[in-house]
């Protein structure tokens, strides 16, 4: 009796671990493979936190004049129900006055400041010229209407049933959905926004990257559909630059700095998984690791098989990619126009 269970078993594991690796190493046997129309290997973060005022009209075009293959930003929704591009909806970082976008109407929104800390470079801001056009915060209309061919990346920011309508009603006005990639860290904003728009590609929230990684290392991540288009991370190991603890008060959400050195080898370690980012390219899932400014993480990631880095400095990153070519394969890269 024992035997014959124990065959069982065995025959069991033994079956279901056969099939997973066949299907982890050819999804197309289950899943159909997503159709992208973009494949981007640089992203401008915010447009260039660090090389223009972030999230601004000016900054994207730089970017864009660059060569970035996409523009990633930020929404929010003021009082008379405009979507603006904006990281946050407290206005004290940014442009040093304590309120909401969402208490204002578009009209009364104040400028940004001179000077803007950069988020993922601790210790360093970036000073403009202080020009007031350059300044000010857009309507994703605006963006919309200037770069109608560019890919762009929208964090939607705020957990608004209206925000998420308008914004869906701007990508469709703009016949933008092909080219449009949508989401949140948070997992209802981001059911919302599948939700009202399928057809716009869908970025993963923070519980379906939990969910990815944990079907990944049992196995199951072969057999299981998955609806999301993009994968957007970040790199643990990042953290472990000294720059960060020196600047722990102005970047209390990093909350990685403040742990042991080596637990954050280890999950660095389970999510940058070369395996796991080739099956998501074999279903037609793309990669974008957030957010990396040196040469010797750009080059890190892009070894690992990712698609593309998001970056904050989008000239520095162009230039890494232009003097090593075998990561810019033109072959598979569409390069952003206006």
């Amino acid at each position: 009796m024992f035997d014959n269970t124990l065959h069982l078993l065995l025959a069991f594991f033994g079956g279901y671990a056969f099939m997973s690796i066949l299907l982890l190493r050819n999804p197309l046997l289950l899943h159909r493979k997503k159709n992208i129309k973009f494949y981007c290997r640089h992203i401008s973060h915010r447009g260039g936190a660090g090389e223009g005022y972030e999230n601004t009209i000016a900054t994207f075009k730089r970017a864009v004049d660059i060569g970035t293959d996409m523009l990633e930003l930020d929404c929010q929704l003021t009082k008379d129900n405009q979507v603006v591009v904006c990281h946050d909806n407290n206005l004290l970082r940014a442009a040093g006055v304590n309120i909401n976008i969402s208490d204002l109407n578009y009209t009364e929104l104040p400028l940004l400041k001179s000077s803007l800390p950069i988020d993922f470079d601790p210790g360093v801001t970036y000073k403009g010229s202080g020009i007031e056009e350059e300044r000010r915060i857009p309507l994703l209309s605006e963006v919309f209407s200037e770069f109608p061919r560019v890919p762009i990346n929208i964090d939607v920011k705020c957990n608004n049933d209206s925000l998420v309508k308008e914004v869906n009603r701007l990508v469709t006005l703009y016949q933008r959905e092909s080219i449009t990639v949508w989401g949140s860290f948070s997992e209802c904003i981001t059911r919302k926004c599948y939700a009202q728009n399928p057809n716009i590609h869908l970025l993963f929230s923070l519980k379906q990257v939990v969910r990815l990684i944990l079907l990944y290392y049992t196995g199951l991540l072969p057999f299981f559909p998955i609806k999301e288009s993009h994968l957007e991370i970040f790199q643990p190991s990042m953290y472990l630059r000294p720059a960060w603890k020196m600047h722990t008060s102005r970047n209390e959400g990093h909350f990685m700095i403040y742990w042991p050195p080596m637990l954050v080898q280890i999950i660095d370690s389970l999510l940058m998984n070369k395996t796991l980012f080739k099956h998501l390219k074999k279903r037609g899932i793309q990669t974008y690791v957030w957010v990396l400014n040196n040469e010797n993480e750009f080059k890190k990631v892009y070894d690992l098989g990712v698609t593309g880095i998001m970056t904050d400095y989008p000239s520095r990153l162009k230039q890494f990619l232009n003097n090593n070519v075998e990561y810019y394969s033109t072959n598979n890269i569409n390069t952003a126009t206006k």
